[in-house]
Order: structure tokens, then C-alpha cells, then sequence
């Protein structure tokens, strides 16, 4: 199973995630090794030369490298100084610079992979999760990782540098005095993991108000008119302050956990830091230890144990890290409902022949748009009106033929092909949708009709837009097709997003048009107009079309009538109204005496 706990489970997800970047976490990490090593060196040399001024042709490099002129021992110092700092500020610019490229590199990967993954994910999932807690994954956590990346992952490795090599040169200078030195670091490691296990969940939680916060800004600033409309900025701008009282809450907790670690830590430093300089100037008096060997230790300890205060930071940035690392991998990993596991394609020439036997589907628990035991068939060229009142499963069949839903029973077929067995992109490549809900995308008019083939001509442009009857209006824009039609079209009126739709999808020129209450938003001239050129729209083309507007479908081969997910009538317009049926009773309520005379006729 997942671990989504821990926070060590959490890192090791990413490490396997980010496995191909492995050679360049292996450099950075190296060039902060050396870093810290070459940072550590100056102070061992500082005590070389108090050893060279004190011992001067008795001392340490005397004795071992054969230089008796403190004169020669001081210039060789300087110059091994030099190297060294030199040493060190190349690799902090490599590490820098390879830390910094892998957390850019890292996040892009993970956004662009999370956006992909979210894009294969069935619709069912967006039922379930809002727009802004997605977005507050894809960006704002990302974002967090890319914090911890930047800095926090080289300062824990030269930490843990630190007490290893630091902890070497005093085991070989005195081992008494480094077991009493070491002995806080226990306890600061004690308190570092205690501070993580603790502040784990509480960063979580912050997390998860980011998203909440996310979401309400999302819904907020997406339904602006509404909230005009009804007055509501009050209401709203309290309810966001909810929100973000909530989100300062949650951080506040987390705040007061890792505000704790510091005074913890230097304690336990001031501790490491007296025995140091009380028992190794003892032993220094003592004559156990050389001056030089004691300014050493005391230089070193400052080295090993004030860095590590910084600890509570180091941490503090890995806790939010791993928690926004649970996040973002736990959506990376979510199993995709419907599976892009079919492997033909549709013969050409497409015919656009749709099939439906014994069709049922239910969402979750609800029996709101559940269908059961649908048999429809479309021949191709034909076009199919599903009628019914909301809620009778008209819009449910048309995402499982797209595929948007898998059914629990029973099977769609296109060109007598299971689409189960088709590539999503061969089946949704066959089918265009014009949704009641249009949505336009920022840009231009030109952009948005050229969405479904980009590749189309400009005479097939405007041909489209003749065709869905939009031509007359972006004639008359201020830059005709390269107007910018703003966020969602919305310096468009209804009437004119749907039009725009409708040429989108025209322009695809699909085998199977389906029409979601394509003329709801359109006025009573325009829908005429649109209905006309549908005849012609529709001519070699299968045409699945859900309307209430009884008197849009009254050409349709055939008419279905579902009622709580069952079709109940079937036939055309002439046939049903005849048959005195439920369909019958909604055109009298539509058009009056229309049936009488219709029937009559």
C-alpha cells in the first residue's frame, strides 16, 4: 500500500519519481559535500597556525612536511587558504546551480505530468474534486517542493557533512573531548525527528486550507455576476475570511511546534559547546593537548553546532515539502477510471452508425441521471432527439458514448465497433460535442473555431461560421476573427458563444454531431436560422440531438422519451404526437392546440 503518512514515505516516492534526474542529485549532492568540507577546513588551519606560532619550528607541519621556517609554514598556510576558499566558492556556485536547475526542472516535470495524468482522468473524478483544490496542487504545492528543493535539501547534506567529518577530526584529537561535545547531538536529532513527526500532520492540514482557499477564490471569481446580482460581496468576502482565519489557524499550530525546536537546540548546543571548552582546556593546561589542537576543537564545535539551529528551518521546509509531495504524488497516482486501453481505429470512411444495447449506468449512489436497459439505435446519416425532463439520463448517455463514464452494463458500439475496443482519440476524434454549457477558451474567435483542427484554412473558417450562422456577427467585430472573445467568451453574448461553438465543432467536421441543447441560448431568429442550416449540417452526418424545444427536433428520424433513466416512446415527431403519449403531452404544453391539429392532419 501507498505510504501517505510518513514523511520518509513521502521523500522515498519522490526519489522514485524523479529517478532519471538520479545522476544530477548525485553532482549536487557531491559539490555540497565538498563545499562543506572546504568550509570546515579554514578553522583546522587556524589551529595549525597558532601551532606554527606557538611551536614554531616544533610544530605540526615541521614535524610532519618537513618546512622547519614558521616563516615558510605561514606562507604554505596562505596559500593552502587560498585554495581552499577558492575551492569552496566553486563548488557553492556549482551547487547553487545544479540544486536550483533540478528544483525547476523537477517541479515543470511534475506539473506538466500531473496536468497530463488529470486530463486522462474520467469525469467521475472531477465530480468529486474542485477546480481550485487541483489548481492549488498543480502550482502552489508544486511550488512548496521547489522551496524545499532550493535550499533545504543541500543544507540537510552538509549538516549531516558537518557531523561526520567534524566529528572525525575530533575523535583523532581527543576522544574524550568528542564524546562530550557529541553528546547533545543525539538529542538535537531526537528533537529534529520529534519536530517532524509532529508538525507532519499540522502542514497537512495547512495544505488542505490552501486548496479550500483555492477553491473559494476559483468559485468566487468565476461566478462575479451572481455574487453582484444577489449582493452578496458581504457574505462572500466573510466567508473567504472563514477560510483564511482557518488557513492561519492551521499554520498557527504549525508555527508553534517548530518555534519550539530552536530554544531545544541551542541549549543542547551551549551544552556541546562548555564541555568542549572546559575539559579541552584542561587538558591543554594539563599539557594532554597542544594549544593549537585546543583552538581547533573550540572553532569546530562553533562550526558543528550553531549550523545547527538551522535545523528547525531545514526541517520546517522539509515537513511542508513532504506534505505537498503526499499531494501532489497521491494525484500523479490516481487510478484512471476509464482506461485508454482500446487498440483500433475506425475504417474510413467513417459512417457514424451508433449503437446502444442494454445501457445501464448509475452515478455513485445517486439515481439522478441513472440510466437502465437503454436499446437505441442511430443508422448513419440519421439524427437521433432525446427528449425527457431533467434528470432523465438524456445527457448521461451522451458522456458514455463520448466516453467521459464507463456503464456497469451493456455496451455502445460506433461503425459496429465495442468503442471499448477503440483509442479514446480515434472515438472522440469521430464525435463533436456542442455543449448547452458552452465553454470558449481565452483568445481569439479564430483560435476557439479552429480548436478541433488547427490545420483548417481560412476559406474552412469562415465556411464553419456560415454554417452555425456566426459569420454575420464576427463580421461585424472590431477585428472580425482575431478579436479576442475574453475569459470563457465572456465579451460575448450567449447567443454568440453558442454559435461559436457550433462552428468549432462543424470545422471538425465530424462523423457524429452531438447537439447538448445546442440552440437553448440563442434567440428565436437565430434558432431558425440554425435550424435550417442543420438540414444541411446533418446531410451524410449522424446527428444525436437532446432538446427541450420540442419544436427544433420535429424533422428528427427518431425521437426517444426517457423518463427516470428508461426510454419510455420511440418513434418520429408525426408517430408519437399520434400515439397521445407522454411526448404528445409536452408538445400540447409547448404549442397548444397544436397535437389536435397535427393529429388531425
Amino acid at each position: 500500500m501507498v505510504d501517505t503518512v510518513s514523511s520518509f514515505g513521502a521523500l522515498a516516492r519522490l526519489l522514485r519519481y524523479a529517478r532519471r534526474y538520479r545522476g544530477r542529485v548525485v553532482l549536487a549532492t557531491l559539490l555540497s559535500t565538498a563545499n562543506k568540507l572546504f568550509d570546515i577546513a579554514p578553522e583546522i588551519l587556524i589551529g595549525v597556525a597558532i601551532d606554527v606560532v606557538v611551536s614554531q619550528e616544533q610544530s605540526f607541519l615541521a614535524r610532519w612536511f618537513g618546512l622547519v621556517s614558521p616563516y615558510h609554514q605561514l606562507t604554505a598556510l596562505a596559500i593552502l587558504t587560498f585554495f581552499i576558499w577558492v575551492g569552496e566558492s566553486l563548488a557553492e556556485y556549482g551547487y547553487q546551480i545544479v540544486w536550483r536547475n533540478l528544483a525547476q526542472r523537477l517541479q515543470a516535470d511534475l506539473r506538466i505530468d500531473s496536468y497530463a495524468h488529470v486530463q486522462k482522468l474520467d469525469m467521475a473524478f472531477f465530480d468529486a474534486r474542485s477546480s481550485g483544490e487541483l489548481v492549488s496542487v498543480m502550482n502552489d504545492d508544486i511550488n512548496q517542493l521547489e522551496r524545499f528543493l532550493d535550499g533545504g535539501a543541500n543544507g540537510m547534506i552538509q549538516i549531516f557533512v558537518s557531523v561526520i567529518a567534524v566529528g572525525a577530526v575530533f575523535f583523532v584529537i581527543s576522544p574524550l573531548v568528542a564524546v562530550l561535545a557529541f553528546t547533545p547531538v543525539p538529542l538535537i536529532l531526537w528533537g529534529a525527528f520529534l519536530f517532524e513527526s509532529k508538525a507532519a500532520p499540522l502542514y497537512t492540514d495547512v495544505r488542505a486550507r490552501v486548496g479550500s482557499i483555492a477553491t473559494r477564490l476559483t468559485n468566487n471569481l468565476a461566478g462575479i455576476a451572481t455574487i453582484k446580482s444577489f449582493t452578496a460581496e458581504l457574505r462572500e468576502a466573510e466567508r473567504l475570511r472563514g477560510e483564511s482565519e482557518a488557513y492561519v489557524d492551521a499554520n498557527r499550530k504549525a508555527i508553534a511546534v517548530s518555534s519550539a525546536f530552536i530554544p531545544v537546540v541551542r541549549m543542547a548546543i551551549l551544552t556541546g559547546f562548555l564541555f568542549t571548552f572546559v575539559v579541552g582546556g584542561l587538558q591543554t593546561l594539563d599539557g594532554e593537548m597542544n594549544v593549537g589542537a585546543y583552538g581547533v576543537l573550540v572553532f569546530l564545535t562553533q562550526r558543528l553546532l550553531w549550523p545547527l539551529t538551522g535545523m528547525a528551518q531545514i526541517i520546517d521546509l522539509y515537513a511542508r515539502a513532504m506534505a505537498s509531495t503526499r499531494r501532489i504524488l497521491d494525484l500523479i497516482e490516481t487510478p484512471i477510471g476509464v482506461q485508454d486501453t482500446g487498440t483500433r481505429t475506425l475504417p474510413r470512411p467513417i459512417r457514424g452508425a451508433v449503437g446502444i444495447e442494454g445501457l445501464s449506468f448509475q452515478y455513485g449512489t445517486s439515481n439522478h441521471g441513472a440510466l437502465n436497459d437503454v436499446t437505441l439505435h442511430v443508422p448513419a446519416g440519421h439524427t437521433l432527439a432525446l427528449v425527457g425532463a431533467t434528470g432523465a439520463g438524456k445527457s448521461t448517455l451522451i458522456k458514455l458514448i463520448l466516453r467521459f463514464y464507463q456503464p456497469q452494463i451493456g455496451h455502445i458500439t460506433l461503425d459496429g465497433i465495442d468503442i471499448r475496443e477503440l483509442k479514446l482519440t480515434a472515438l472522440r476524434g469521430a464525435i463533436a460535442l456542442v455543449s448547452q454549457d458552452v465553454f470558449l477558451f481565452e483568445g481569439t474567435a479564430r483560435e476557439n473555431i479552429l480548436y478541433g483542427r488547427p490545420e483548417a484554412s481560412e476559406a474552412e473558417v469562415i465556411e464553419a461560421a456560415k454554417a452555425a450562422e456566426a459569420w454575420e456577427f464576427l463580421e461585424r467585430l472590431p477585428q472580425g476573427l482575431d478579436t479576442i472573445v475574453g475569459e470563457r467568451g465572456q465579451r460575448l453574448s450567449g447567443g454568440q458563444r453558442q454559435r461559436l461553438s457550433l462552428a468549432r465543432a462543424l470545422l471538425k467536421d465530424p462523423a457524429v454531431l452531438v447537439l447538448d441543447e445546442a440552440t437553448s441560448a440563442v434567440d428565436n431568429e437565430t434558432e431558425a436560422a440554425i435550424q435550417k442550416s442543420l438540414e444541411r449540417i446533418a446531410h451524410n452526418r449522424t446527428v444525436i440531438m437532446i432538446a427541450h424545444r420540442l419544436s427544433t427536433i420535429v424533422d428528427a428520424d427518431q425521437i426517444a422519451v426517457l423518463e427516470d433513466g428508461h426510454v419510455v416512446e420511440r418513434g418520429t415527431h408525426a408517430e408519437l404526437v399520434a400515439r397521445g403519449g407522454t411526448y404528445a403531452a409536452q408538445w400540447r404544453v409547448q404549442t397548444g392546440g397544436a397535437v389536435e391539429r397535427t393529429a388531425a392532419e
